[in-house]
């Protein structure tokens, strides 16, 4: 297992890193991600941990905490072995302070989670979304208490747009608090909007990436073609998927899986396993979050890295999945010796 720094942090993270939404099954959005159970959660993380893939994320609304719960259970006794990834600031339980990421909401949720983790500290802390009503002072100092506290390692952000994660560091840095060290961010083939403001950004301030659903919530997992593109199984035909059908492009889908098909017959690997891959070559990568509802799957997803696409076969998914960029970043696109990105990311070819 190949081991990257979480931005300018000193901590060191898996090149993979196992999503736990899979654990529990607690509603009907995350039923149809998976329902796995504490005895099967355990020995997910046993094949993970033997693997080297010893960070395992989850979040307290996964499930209503149940995630937090399974995933607590399967790790007793293997605590020093692994890092933990939660989060907060979505809805979860009764009244009017339930949501957010004001001092009141974190300091709650970051005592439950713990909890139900059975784990006194938490090694990355993330805000599952931007608080537009919260003060970014506020929140900020929130977590710089909790982290001088000890119960939070790291912060990190996850959703957040360019300004409102740069707003943040601004703020961390005048009033020396710690600041975020990652963004949890959707990046995949099907979509590559994280290229546009947050990716320059993320190589400015050396922030990591943490990708979540680097398969387009399963659109490139290999079931998907352009004779079969609404399989009856998956997450999205369950209405279990977090990225929307509207955000994808069909026409650019088609070509990307096309080229997939290729690229999977000519390197004996398959087509997640590419589409895996190609992001593992991609600037600001600290770690990709795979998940698996059972043992096969997991396997076939480890076996994602310990290998690279070539420079051929990378510029002929970059050709096949790139799409024109909105305003103003076709514009800045047009000035390429202005632009700090690498090739293959600012253009087509």
């Amino acid at each position: 297992m190949e081991y990257r720094f979480l931005g300018r942090s000193g901590l060191k993270v898996p090149l993979l890193s196992f999503g736990t939404a899979t654990f529990g099954g607690g509603n009907s959005f995350f039923k149809a991600w998976g329902n796995t159970q504490a005895e099967g959660a355990s020995r997910l993380i046993d094949i993970c941990l033997d693997s080297g893939v010893n960070l395992f994320d989850t979040a307290n609304v996964y499930s209503d905490g149940l995630s937090e719960e399974i995933l607590g259970k399967a790790i007793k006794g293997k605590r020093n072995r692994l890092l933990i990834s939660t989060k907060a600031t979505f809805t979860l339980g009764d009244g009017p302070n339930n949501q957010g990421s004001s001092r009141f909401h974190l300091v709650r949720q970051v005592e439950e989670s713990l909890k139900r983790l059975g784990t006194d500290y938490i090694d990355i802390y993330h805000m599952h979304g931007f608080d537009g009503n919260t003060p970014v002072e506020e929140t900020l100092r929130a977590l710089d208490d909790l982290t001088t506290s000890g119960k939070i390692q790291y912060i990190a952000a996850s959703n957040f747009s360019g300004w409102a994660l740069m707003k943040s560091l601004s703020v961390s840095e005048r009033y020396g608090w710690n600041r975020y060290v990652a963004h949890q961010v959707y990046y995949s083939l099907a979509n590559r909007e994280y290229e546009w403001e947050l990716m320059p950004l993320a190589i400015d301030q050396h922030i990591g990436a943490l990708v979540w659903s680097p398969l387009a919530a399963g659109r490139l997992g290999g079931k998907y073609s352009r004779a079969n593109k609404k399989p009856a199984e998956g997450r999205v035909a369950q209405g279990g998927s977090p990225v929307p059908d509207k955000v994808i492009n069909e026409e650019i889908w088609f070509k990307i899986l096309d080229v997939l098909d290729e690229i999977s017959k000519e390197t004996e690997k398959t087509v997640a396993q590419i589409a895996i891959n190609w992001i593992v070559q991609r600037p600001t990568v600290s770690s990709i979050i795979i998940g698996a509802r059972d043992e096969a799957q997991l396997k076939a997803n480890i076996g994602s890295i310990g290998w690279q696409l070539s420079d051929e076969h990378m510029q002929r998914l970059n050709k096949a999945s790139y799409n024109d960029p909105i305003y103003p970043y076709w514009h800045q696109r047009q000035n390429i010796t202005l632009n700090p990105l690498p090739p293959g990311v600012t253009t087509n070819s």
